[in-house]
């Protein structure tokens, strides 16, 4: 990780290395992430959406790549591709009319529409503005980049409108085309990522979830950075740091790049203490909690982040050897399953937590 950091910063001189220096020790030292409860909201419904396209691993192996090593080193045995035809937006779109028809909602009733992905349509406008063309909402709707950490970022902006009393029915998506990010000939990257589009539309309880019978809310919530690490996962090319040139494009720059063993310990450490300081701030134990649904990035990460937590592994949801890494979908997606599945009622507590690029994380108890 130093040497990343020691590369990054020589675009920036002496000075930008040693304020990266700086923030990474202040990091280290201090409390991480920002606690924070948003009461009285619900999640209404769920739906996604995954393109038809089955990538299994043995169709991988024209590539070089190791099906026995994909499912021992990942747990991912398929993904889902979206056709070249289809773009962010498209799979929101389609995530949304599930989501819509399972709450019972109108376009007309949407007041807020957030959409978490880092693979828009378009640098800009943003695809949260196509999707709100193509469902015809009269609402606001902005993009949110935080990567695998987008979603539980989207959920708590949605939240904080809809307990601030600004919004009654936000639609939240995470949706990414991760396909289109990572390198064909990187081996060991390519296979980890499919595309899908998960959504929520959150509104108020009808209950106080301060009230003895518990009505729902995020409990608690913590959501943090730590941009000192920024570069163990990044697209070098096609910002203006670096625009896109001819010769970037050349050297693979366009692609994600990722240092897997630095990702993997932070992962597991950045879940193991903001999920303790999450159920400390709310007052529950973890034998409480009926689901977790962690950002579904590699079993070995999901094994070892839960290994400190008093659940069994029954409660843990795991849907990643289906879909494999679909950065700011994943948690929606594992949502709208657990639900489809009958996995989750009224009063139930639910963990959630997402982490990824930036570095970044949210992680959040929700009563159900």
């Amino acid at each position: 990780m130093e040497n990343n950091l020691n590369a990054a910063a020589s675009t920036g001189g002496q000075a930008g290395q040693s304020k990266r220096a700086d923030a990474c020790d202040a990091a280290k030292l201090e409390t991480r992430g920002r606690m924070g409860t948003a009461l009285g909201v619900r999640v209404l419904a769920t739906g996604s959406y995954v393109p038809d396209q089955i990538v299994t691993n043995e169709d991988l192996a024209e590539l070089g790549c190791d099906s026995d090593w994909i499912v021992r080193r990942t747990g991912i045995l398929r993904r889902r591709r979206a056709a070249d035809n289809q773009a962010t937006s498209d799979l929101c779109y389609e995530a949304a009319l599930r989501c819509m028809d399972n709450a019972k909602v109108s376009p007309s009733a949407i007041d807020l529409i957030i959409v978490a992905t880092i693979t828009p349509d378009h640098p800009t406008p943003s695809t949260a503005c196509h999707l709100q063309r193509r469902l015809g909402a009269v609402a606001p709707a902005m993009d949110i980049n935080a990567a695998c950490a987008g979603f539980m970022y989207a959920m708590t902006t949605a939240s904080q409108f809809i307990a601030a009393g600004n919004a009654k029915c936000v639609l939240v998506i995470g949706a990414d085309l991760m396909s289109r990010t990572v390198d064909p000939k990187d081996i060991k990257t390519y296979p980890l990522f499919g595309d899908a589009a998960g959504a929520v539309i959150m509104t108020p309880d009808d209950q106080d979830a301060s009230d003895s019978e518990g009505g729902s809310g995020l409990l608690s919530y913590q959501i943090g950075s730590e941009g000192c690490g920024g570069e163990m996962l990044c697209i070098p090319a096609g910002g203006t740091r670096q625009p896109l040139t001819p010769d970037a494009y050349a050297e693979g720059q366009q692609y994600l790049t990722m240092d897997g063993r630095s990702v993997f310990k932070w992962a597991v450490r950045v879940f193991d203490e903001s999920a303790k300081q999450v159920l400390d701030a709310a007052g529950v134990g973890a034998d409480q909690l009926e689901l977790v649904v962690l950002h579904q990035a590699n079993q070995r990460i999901i094994d070892s982040a839960v290994s400190g937590l008093n659940v069994t592994a029954e409660k843990v949801f795991v849907n990643l050897d289906e879909y494999g890494n679909t950065s700011g979908a994943s948690i929606p997606l594992a949502l709208d399953e657990a639900v489809q599945g009958g996995r989750l009622k009224r009063g139930d507590y639910v963990l959630l937590c997402g982490f990824g690029a930036g570095l970044a994380w949210g992680t959040a108890l929700l009563r159900w």
